[in-house]
């Protein structure tokens, strides 16, 4: 009853005319920003902390929150029409999606995407305002040896989900882990893989890579294996969903919603594990496995789900704890103080307008989210209608402005060029680019786990299953990584 009067608190303040014209602005900002790659949400949010200046603390945190969740929700739109993710936390979605678009089903990906990010950001909104509290104090309890099995396991799931070889799957993941380690090292001041070069002191960007992996990669594919022959219009697709396909999708929705937050939970993980855990759980348990990677719905709906759920849940050690779990939480977090605001456990005490504000602007967002993205997907979608020349050039320049725009530096699209070539190799030799992708992201955040947990430890790797948590997250990837090869045994003895 006490939080019920508190949500009803919030929405005092965010029906405010002002703060609601805010939520408004900050999704359909997030949104547009998301469907461009290379910008992304930090960008936009470290742009509009000036704006925030002369705002109460609320309502800059209500416009501020809204252009990160609607950026995870735009960033579907590029995944699925062009296999450029606009978002990292939106990789995973482009595996199903941008096939469904290239079966004429271009809508019907979208819309699926709009409904499953709608339903993991609501119950996300609900688990922050029911189990906010409870939940700071799980998260206190991962050390650095249990976020390293966290790790872990996240990549484990995936390379073990390789359709045809575990093998190319462990070398693609090695191969994303070395990349993430390429540049100074920070803490002994170590230059690792930078072949003497001053652009490479810094490592390679995120988004270099992806966008060549994926982007650049279709591009030269496409290049590679196209023909004469006239091309056909591509078929956008009903949006409308069959009652069979809304059964299909109802429970993947839910538990990647419910596992999302529980990941955004966890200060580090985020939006992008979280994305790849709920695609890699519902691969598992669905009896049509086999065709996730070739335009499976219930591919579409568990990463969209998951990401956007976890976007509510990293606001739980970010407003409790005063915690960022990611760079896009940190942006947050400096901009509060900015404002005078400092999150942690008094703020639901000292600042009920700003915590309970927020939550229920979540509510707001997400229904706008809804209305704005629905009736424009069929507009969206006509960008395939392009000729191909045109769509593959269009292509090109988003990768190359996105890129350029990081550093304003030619090395980084020689490396672009660099990495479109490796993903084309990739793809000609059957080398999944999720592990490589998962390694990228997880490998210094792995890396910095542990060598903290070795600290503590004084050099004891014995802390990594002396803790409860880890021996336990470190037992299930090990399981998840063996399960294919016993499976595999199995069948080959039961034949013989």
């Amino acid at each position: 009853m006490e939080s019920l009067n508190d949500l009803i608190y919030g929405f005092g303040i965010a029906l405010d005319p002002m703060n609601l014209m805010y939520v408004f602005v900050g999704v359909f900002a997030g949104t547009l920003i998301g469907m461009l790659p290379g910008l992304g949400p930090i960008s936009a949010l470290a742009l509009m902390i000036p704006i925030t200046f002369n705002m109460s603390p609320a309502s800059g945190l209500i416009l501020m929150s809204g252009v990160y969740y609607g950026a995870i929700f735009g960033g579907s739109t590029s995944s699925i029409l062009l296999n450029a993710p606009g978002v990292a936390g939106t990789v995973a979605t482009s595996f199903d999606g941008y096939p469904m678009a290239k079966q004429g089903l271009a809508g019907k990906a979208l819309a699926i995407a709009a409904y499953a990010s709608f339903v993991g950001g609501t119950i996300s909104v609900v688990g922050l305002m029911l189990i906010a509290p409870l939940l700071s104090k799980v998260a206190v309890s991962f050390g650095p040896a249990e976020y390293f099995a966290l790790m872990v396991l996240g990549l484990t799931a995936v390379v073990s989900l390789s359709d045809k070889s575990l093998v190319k799957g462990l070398i693609a993941a090695v191969v994303g882990i070395m990349i993430s380690i390429m540049g100074m090292d920070l803490q002994t001041g170590t230059e690792r893989y930078t072949f003497d070069s001053i652009h490479m002191l810094e490592g390679i960007d995120f988004l270099v890579v992806a966008l060549g992996i994926f982007a650049l990669a279709e591009v030269f594919y496409m290049l590679l294996k196209g023909s004469n022959k006239p091309q056909e219009r591509n078929v956008i697709g009903s949006l409308k969903l069959s009652k069979s396909e809304v059964k299909e999708i109802a429970a993947p929705i839910g538990r990647s919603s419910i596992l999302g937050f529980f990941t955004g939970v966890l200060p580090g993980a985020g939006a992008t594990i979280g994305s790849f855990l709920g695609y890699s759980m519902e691969k598992r348990l669905a009896k049509d496995g086999d065709t996730f990677g070739k335009g499976n719905i219930k591919g579409v709906a568990a990463p969209e789900a998951a990401n956007n759920a976890a976007c509510g849940g990293s606001f739980v050690p970010l407003l409790t704890l005063g915690v960022p779990g990611s760079g896009t939480t940190a942006v947050l977090l400096g901009a509060l103080l900015v404002m005078g605001v400092t999150p942690g456990p008094m703020m639901l005490e000292q600042r009920p307008d700003v915590f309970w504000g927020v939550i229920a602007s979540m509510y707001i967002g997400n229904i706008f989210l809804l209305v704005l993205n629905l009736p424009l997907i069929p507009y969206i979608a006509r960008i395939l209608d392009a000729p191909r020349p045109l769509l593959l050039a269009l292509i090109l320049i988003f990768c190359m402005i996105g890129v350029y725009g990081i550093s304003f530096s030619t090395f980084d699209l020689l490396m672009l060029l660099l990495f479109g070539l490796i993903g084309l190799v990739m793809r000609l030799y059957g080398f999944p680019a999720a592990p490589l992708i998962l390694g990228l992201i997880l490998g210094a955040l792995m890396e910095e786990s542990m060598r903290r947990a070795l600290q503590i430890s004084g050099g004891e790797w014995s802390i990594f299953i002396d803790k409860p948590i880890s021996l336990t997250l470190l037992a299930i990837a090990l399981f998840s990584l063996t399960a294919p090869m016993i499976k595999t045994a199995i069948k080959r003895a039961r034949s013989a």
